[in-house]
């Protein structure tokens, strides 16, 4: 527990789980996006043009990042986005949205830079697009292929770009890690990955490899989608549902993807995760997602969105820390000890710093002790107890590429080459034939092999 916690022990009670709530940080203008980071620290792009990066156990922190954004970051544009590189121990690569120039000329950057240990540096551009004012996206997600989703949004066009197969913007777009665009995706030579968005600005992956939107919806209908490539997803000429005469015409004719939960009027859903962890049972099979409020901040929250087993229908939603009165930005999760972290942005719109970054922590979870070991059961030293693959594991066979029994993955030696035998009879090409190659065939007993 971080030295904040030991100061103030307010809990919350979420069925029989008891969560204790702490001050991770206090000083950063406008975080926008919280993650878990794979060197186990907590890192945070705030929306002023900052990445910090924290220390879950004490809260310390150090910038490790300052770029200059448009309009300061006193509205919605400015740092957004990042994620980092799926091979961190090799490539320590961070991925950053932001955005740069004026409210109505300006530029959304998706650029990738190198993490030395101290500070991020070698900036590469991988995709640029028109930014505005306000509906920028712009949320970042890794995929098991190794390949990008990015949120972008209308930049308040009326979504007259979102419609518009070449334009970038009022898109999710896939991209890969070093800025081309994936062979496969669904348009040919072209990053859209599905398109009739307005204002996305959540993403995270569920069960089975879905992967899940929120959307701001414009007075009406804020939207949670599940996104499929090559969809349409309505905006401007679908809010919500398929539910009016030109909407349902609209749909039938343009194979629109309806959501799959909607909120009227619009509570302005942001950052989310997918929540799976033991620590707190109740939410487990749930996206915990971030709500900001709407303009008159009276819906501020956290919304727990609990899945069906196969994550393709809401079940309910709960809601939680609507007391703080806070502007709820992003949240995301401790893998060891399933604590919940959420970024406050202030009370009104569009947010004002400095903020918090909270932790929920259930103490009466006792993570499982890591031990490393070999996890492949088929290895000399399969350890069952291990619980993380150390890479000591050892496979015995032999190295010799010319022999019958070569094992090309093998890394020890076992001495047991076997090759070739010089007479035909001596199947099982030990040497000699003996009664091993008898029962192999008939007539050749008692023969030496010279």
């Amino acid at each position: 527990m971080h030295l904040s916690a030991l100061k103030a022990q307010t809990t919350y009670q979420v069925g029989s789980t008891t969560l204790t709530e702490s001050t991770l940080i206090s000083s950063i203008d406008l975080p926008w996006e919280i993650l878990w980071g794979p060197d186990d620290y907590v890192w945070v792009t705030s929306r002023k043009g900052t990445v910090t990066r924290v220390d879950p156990e004490t809260g310390a922190s150090s910038v490790i990042l300052s770029k200059a954004v448009m309009n300061g970051g006193t509205g919605e544009p400015g740092m957004l986005g990042m994620v980092m590189h799926p091979d961190w121990n090799n490539t320590p690569r961070v991925f950053i949205v932001y955005c740069t120039g004026s409210s109505w000329s300006g530029t959304e950057n998706l650029s990738s830079f190198d993490w030395n240990g101290t500070a991020l540096i070698n900036e590469q551009v991988l995709l640029t697009l028109p930014a505005g004012g306000i509906h920028n996206g712009s949320r970042l997600l890794l995929l098991p292929d190794n390949t990008l989703l990015m949120t972008t949004g209308d930049t308040g066009d009326g979504g007259s770009s979102s419609q518009n197969i070449n334009s970038l913007n009022g898109k999710i777009l896939r991209i890969n890690l070093d800025g081309s665009v994936p062979s496969d995706n669904p348009i040919s030579g072209s990053y859209v990955y599905s398109y009739g968005h307005r204002n996305p600005q959540g993403l995270c992956a569920g069960p089975g490899g879905l992967v899940y939107s929120s959307e701001h919806g414009q007075s009406t209908n804020d939207e949670l989608n599940i996104i499929q490539p090559n969809r349409n997803f309505g905006w401007p000429n679908v809010e919500g549902y398929c539910n009016t005469s030109s909407e349902i015409s609209y749909c039938n004719t343009n194979d629109v993807a309806e959501p799959i939960f909607i909120w009227t009027p619009c509570v302005a859903v942001n950052g989310m995760e997918y929540y799976n962890h033991p620590a707190i049972p109740e939410w487990q099979n749930s996206i915990l997602l971030s709500v900001l409020g709407g303009l008159g901040a009276q819906y501020e929250r956290l919304s727990i969105m609990h899945l069906s087993a196969n994550g393709l229908t809401v079940l309910s939603e709960d809601q939680y820390f609507s007391n703080f009165n806070q502007r709820i930005r992003d949240v995301c999760v401790n893998p060891y000890t399933g604590a919940v972290y959420m970024a406050l942005n202030g009370g009104n719109y569009p947010g004002s710093g400095p903020n918090e970054i909270k932790e929920f922590r259930n103490y009466s979870y006792t993570p499982p002790v890591p031990i490393a070991g070999c996890t492949y059961s088929g290895s000399t030293n399969y350890d069952a107890a291990a619980t993380y693959d150390d890479g000591s594991c050892i496979f015995s066979g032999c190295l010799d590429s010319l022999a019958l029994n070569y094992i090309a993955w093998a890394n020890t030696d076992s001495g047991n080459c076997v090759y070739s035998a010089i007479c035909t009879e001596d199947i099982n090409a030990d040497g000699a034939v003996t009664v091993g190659d008898l029962l192999l065939i008939l007539g050749a007993f008692g023969q030496v092999c010279q």
